[in-house]
């Protein structure tokens, strides 16, 4: 099983456990601010800003609190000043975990970011020592019992995606970022289920976790990871071995 579909599944397991402690909304709300700071607040000329509005959405946040986040963003209202910062390390087995941060304060943030791997197994690196290993792309999570291969094919390679493949239950359709809303809009127009749509950053390749402590200790560093408050996306280079993947699964 890929590793950042396995790591899907565990965010969304967790996500409800999110929204109830406010995480997820603080994270969307300043995902929406700074994207409205760099490229203004219409969503229609603001690409960043209507991904992350309609990840907001799908996520169940109010119009209201969409609203208030984007005219923060575009200095109508008052806020904290976000810096975006890249950290970059390695998890246990050697796997490369790339974090995505938006934050208010760069020392505090640093040394959180820097403890939740130094007790994972893992260590924080330094600039550039594994960005180099991924590629931006959007990626799209569709249950395999949802729609055959060749259908979902067809639909998402003529509205612009570069691949579709299977990754245990699920296919994994990738495209470039600049065509990543028009395969969503193709997607939603045939009605097909979306486990998860992002635009993130996909290793070109993998590490093969095969031992069960191994792939424990690295799910839980990435789970930790994204559980922080100035973290907004985690990924890593990892494959599970399908063995171990239905134990996690048991688990």
């Amino acid at each position: 099983m890929a590793g950042h579909s396995h790591w899907a599944n565990i965010q969304n397991k967790k996500g409800a456990a999110d929204k109830k402690r406010g995480k997820l909304f603080g994270k969307l709300a300043r995902l929406i601010i700074v994207a409205a700071r760099r490229g203004g607040g219409d969503p229609a000329a603001n690409l960043a800003l209507r991904y992350a509005i309609d990840r907001a959405r799908k996520s169940s946040m109010p119009n209201d609190t969409i609203d208030r986040a984007v005219k923060k963003g575009t200095g109508a209202l008052d806020t904290e000043q976000y810096d975006e910062v890249l950290y970059e390390g390695y998890g246990a087995g050697g796997v490369a975990v790339l974090c995505e941060i938006l934050t208010e304060n760069r020392n505090r943030t640093a040394g959180e970011i820097r403890k939740i791997f130094e007790v994972n197994g893992g260590n924080l690196g330094s600039t550039g020592c594994v960005a180099w290993m991924f590629e931006r792309k959007g990626l799209f999570l569709v249950p395999v019992s949802a729609v055959s291969e060749e259908r979902l094919f067809e639909i998402a390679l003529e509205a612009g995606a570069s691949d579709v493949a299977v990754a245990g239950e699920f296919f994994e359709v990738t495209c470039t970022p600049d065509v990543f809303q028009q395969v969503l809009a193709a997607l939603e127009a045939e009605k097909i289920p979306l486990e998860s749509a992002e635009v993130t950053r996909i290793a070109a390749n993998k590490v093969e976790v095969e031992d069960l402590e191994t792939a424990r200790s690295v799910l839980k560093l990435l789970e930790l990871l994204d559980d922080n408050d100035d973290v907004q996306s985690v990924m890593a280079n990892f494959n599970i071995a399908d063995s171990l993947a239905a134990q996690l699964a048991a688990e």
